[in-house]
C-alpha cells in the first residue's frame, strides 16, 4: 500500500508540472509528406551572408541539439553528414520584459471596547480585516521562446517550423530547453507517421 501511495504521488507531482507547461505552436507545409524524409543535418542560422559572428546562445547549442536529435529519431529519422533530406535549424530568443502584477490589499482587523450599563462590564466588538483593492506593482521577466525550423535539402522550403515561449525563473537551464523541445515536438505528434 504504501508503494502505491509513493507510486501515486510522483504520478500526480509529474502531472502538474506537465499542466503547467507553456502552450507551443506548430506550423507544417501541407504538402510535405513527413514520412518521406529519413535523414537531417544541422545547418547554422546567421543574420547575413557576410555574419562571421558566433551565436550568443552557442552554450545552448547542445542542449537544443540533442533534445532535438531525441525526438527527431522517435520520428525514425537520423542525422546525416551529406545528403540529407532536411535541413534543421533553430534559434533561442530571451527577452526581458516588464510585467504588472498585483496583490490583494486587506485592512488590519481591529477591536473596540464598549462599556455595557446593563450588565456592568466592559466588551468587545471585533472588526474583521476587509479587502480594499489591490496594490499593483512592475516585476522584471525574463522569457526564452525557442524555435525549430526544418527546411527540404533540395527547395529549400520549409516544410515545419514549431516555437514555444517559457517563462524563466532564472538564466536559461539545459532543463528549460529540454522541457522547450519536448512540448513542441508534442504539439506536433508523431509527425513523420503517414
Amino acid at each position: 500500500m504504501k508503494k502505491i501511495c509513493i507510486a501515486g504521488m510522483f504520478v500526480g507531482a509529474a502531472a502538474i508540472i506537465y499542466s503547467c507547461s507553456s502552450p507551443a505552436h506548430v506550423e507544417k507545409d501541407s504538402n510535405a509528406n513527413l514520412s518521406n524524409y529519413k535523414t537531417y543535418m544541422w545547418v547554422d542560422v546567421k543574420a547575413s551572408e557576410n555574419d562571421a559572428s558566433s551565436r550568443a546562445t552557442a552554450f545552448a547549442d547542445v542542449s537544443v541539439h540533442n533534445s532535438v536529435n531525441t525526438e527527431l529519431n522517435k520520428w525514425g529519422w537520423q542525422e546525416a553528414t551529406d545528403n540529407p533530406y532536411v535541413l534543421v535549424s533553430y534559434d533561442v530568443l530571451v527577452e526581458r520584459n516588464v510585467e504588472t502584477q498585483s496583490d490583494p490589499v486587506y485592512s488590519q482587523p481591529y477591536s473596540r471596547f464598549y462599556y455595557n450599563p446593563y450588565t456592568r462590564r466592559w466588551s468587545t466588538i471585533y472588526y474583521p480585516s476587509q479587502f480594499l483593492g489591490y496594490q499593483q506593482y512592475q516585476a522584471p521577466v525574463s522569457e526564452a521562446t525557442v524555435t525549430i525550423s526544418m527546411m527540404d535539402a533540395d527547395t529549400d522550403k520549409k516544410i515545419w517550423q514549431g516555437w514555444t515561449t517559457e517563462r524563466l525563473s532564472g538564466g536559461l537551464s539545459d532543463l528549460d530547453i529540454k522541457k522547450s523541445v519536448r512540448n513542441i515536438f508534442k504539439e506536433s505528434g508523431n509527425a513523420a507517421t503517414p
